[in-house]
């Protein structure tokens, strides 16, 4: 049986953004079946202009799932999933890329045989009507990235995989940053890189984060809001710094 959701330390953050716009992307009704298992199950949950969202869980909860249909990866899907009110269940991952979602996969899946700077160039093709030149502030965000450029990416450790598979999905400017589990088996200074970066592309370029994540400290320090999801379902949500630590850590940890 799914248990209601918590929504005691809901405010109104996720009613009006901060500039008292709508939503940036709004999902109603969600569900994701994989051939006859239901997997995610009624998922309803909204993004802002401008905010980070952190969807945490532990492994096997549908987190994953959940961005891969928000991406259009994933076919055998009801619900709504709308961008800038516009529904687009029915619209292919390029024509959502190209919209303004940016997708940073589990794994990375950079190129290992392409170099830094065409991997990053791969990037720019969600962006056709631009000039194909790198954004100055990709390198900005991860300057080691301008070291590597003619580095095959296979030849990158963990952690500059992952800056380059940010980086590849920031070139584009997209308005939706969809994360999934960047700390996994990255080292801690990595990890502290990566938190600052995510934090500035809020922050000073106004892009929405959504983040899958089960390391608490590092969704705890980024996200505005958050929701837990359990077995398919979102059981608790609210502002970050109103959460109930206990609860969620225990949650996590089982």
């Amino acid at each position: 049986m799914r248990r209601p959701m918590n929504t005691e330390n809901a405010t109104a953050t996720q009613n009006l953004s901060r500039d008292g716009s709508g939503p940036l992307l709004e999902v109603s009704d969600l569900r994701v079946y994989y051939g006859q298992s239901l997997i995610v199950k009624d998922l309803s949950f909204k993004i802002f202009p401008g905010q980070a969202v952190c969807l945490l869980g532990r492994n096997g909860m549908g987190k994953t799932t959940t961005l891969k249909a928000l991406m259009g990866l994933l076919k055998d899907c009801t619900g709504k999933i709308a961008f800038e009110g516009r529904p687009i269940n029915h619209y292919p991952p390029n024509w959502r890329a190209r919209a303004g979602i940016g997708y940073v996969p589990q794994g990375r899946e950079i190129f290992p045989r392409l170099t830094v700077e065409e991997n990053l160039l791969v990037g720019l093709e969600a962006a056709p009507d631009r000039e194909r030149i790198i954004p100055e502030f990709v390198y900005d965000l991860f300057p080691i990235l301008r070291s590597f450029l003619k580095r095959l990416g296979g030849d990158l450790s963990g952690g500059q995989q992952q800056q380059l598979a940010i980086a590849r999905a920031l070139v584009a400017e997209p308005k939706l940053l969809l994360l999934d589990e960047p700390t996994e088996g990255i080292q801690p200074s990595i990890i502290i890189e990566i938190e600052e970066a995510i934090s500035r592309i809020q922050k000073e370029r106004g892009v929405s984060v959504l983040l899958v994540e089960q390391y608490f400290e590092f969704a705890q320090s980024l996200a505005d809001y958050f929701y837990l999801m359990e077995n398919g379902s979102l059981i608790m949500e609210g502002p970050t710094d109103q959460m109930d630590e206990e609860k969620v850590r225990a949650h996590l940890s089982i």
